[in-house]
């Protein structure tokens, strides 16, 4: 679509650019879910939005062009939604719970006499709303395969390590995995499609083998939710096998046969490489890590808050003494005894934005042993190697 639009001479682009937007309604429509006899009904909802030029942008979930619209959309489907029958039954823009009685006719009228009766910054072509009935299957998989997505709201209260913290549960971090060598786990990693995982390249030091390796989802070691062979390993061309190098220490792994997505094993999404997560933002490590320092892999996954932690911090001489590069981010607490820990390298550090969707943001590198004071945990800053883990997966 972007190509066929550039194609069109200048003063024909402004007789177009209405039409074109129904692509972005498509992308971004409202889903509607109900529970109707213990069973899951799904309604898509897709509009036209006449006063936006289109933008390629919108094309690609993780650009701030696309959140910062779905945003607007979703504000203005909370103010139908609120303001109509169904206020008491609304959860969010993505998903509506209703009662048995509520037909798709009366889910439809609410969208048409609501969005003519609301002030909004979005001008909706009421003619254009289409609500279609999904079944189960297909709207599952609508959902499972938008990235960031949890089906479980975190039960998750205070400051907790993962070396006796919280343990996670069922769907609260779909995108986790388990790397394993000889069927042992050595590593976490993040799924970022149905075929890729991002990881820690001193995963691998030594073994990169792929026959020798497997990978495995759910919140369990043993038994997990699906496991799959590993069929390339690529570590970043510049890491070397030194025991102290900490640079470049990212790798993808591609797996022999699709991950099958659902709503406890999807993908997390990957940021764009300009985006900056502010420090002191709160984020979630997660992992199966030893309990204690140079201890064992735990079976459940664990999970622990903590926050950004600035470079220059970091680099402070009672901290790391200038060791924080660029490719490189702390997060924790200056007072330790919240971290990530042995068997947690190469795991997702994750950070939720304003529409509740989740980004990676670092992964599991390295640290001064676990939880000590002024010595917080170092991870592979994600934005600083994206277009290398583009260059290597298409993603």
């Amino acid at each position: 679509m972007d190509r066929a639009v550039r194609r069109l001479e200048p003063w024909k682009i402004a007789v177009i650019v209405v039409s074109v937007i129904v692509a972005l309604a498509l992308i971004i429509g409202l889903i509607t879910f109900l529970l109707c006899h213990d069973q899951d009904r799904y309604y898509n909802a897709s509009f036209q939005i006449t006063n936006v030029d289109y933008n390629p942008q919108y094309e690609r979930q993780t650009t701030e062009e696309f959140r910062n619209l779905s945003e607007h959309i979703e504000t203005m489907m909370s103010q139908v939604f609120r303001g109509s029958f169904l206020s008491k039954r609304y959860i969010r823009s993505h998903v509506v719970s209703l009662s048995e009685a509520t037909t798709r006719g009366q889910v439809n009228s609410v969208l048409l006499r609501r969005l003519k009766a609301i002030s909004t910054l979005l001008n909706v072509d009421q003619s254009t709303i289409k609500l279609t009935e999904l079944n189960k299957e297909k709207g599952d998989n609508l959902l499972n395969n938008c990235c960031g997505i949890r089906s479980q709201t975190s039960s998750f209260t205070g400051v907790e390590r993962i070396t006796g913290g919280q343990h996670a549960r069922e769907g609260e971090w779909p995108w986790q995995a388990s790397i394993q060598l000889d069927g042992s786990h050595r590593c976490g990693a993040s799924i970022i499609s149905n075929t890729w995982l991002v990881t820690a390249a001193h995963c691998f030091r030594g073994v990169r083998d792929p026959r020798r390796w497997t990978a495995s989802f759910g919140i369990l070691l043993r038994p997990p939710k699906q496991k799959k062979l590993v069929r390339k390993i690529i570590v970043h061309e510049r890491y070397g096998d030194v025991l102290l190098d900490h640079e470049y220490d990212v790798a993808v792994v591609e797996l022999a046969s699709p991950i099958e997505f659902t709503s406890d094993v999807h993908s997390v999404c990957l940021p764009e490489a300009s985006h900056v997560f502010p420090d002191n933002s709160s984020c979630f490590v997660t992992g199966w890590g030893a309990l204690e320092n140079d201890g064992y892999s735990v079976n459940q996954l664990r999970q622990a808050e903590v926050r950004i932690i600035s470079t220059a911090v970091c680099n402070r001489r009672q901290v790391y003494g200038g060791a924080i590069t660029a490719g490189m981010l702390c997060a924790g607490y200056l007072d330790g005894q919240v971290d990530a820990c042995q068997g947690d390298s190469g795991g997702p550090l994750v950070h939720a934005n304003s529409r509740g969707i989740w980004y990676l943001v670092g992964i599991v590198s390295w640290g001064d042993e676990c939880a000590k004071p002024n010595k917080p945990g170092v991870y592979t800053r994600v934005t600083y190697y994206r277009n290398w883990i583009h260059s290597k997966t298409g993603i």
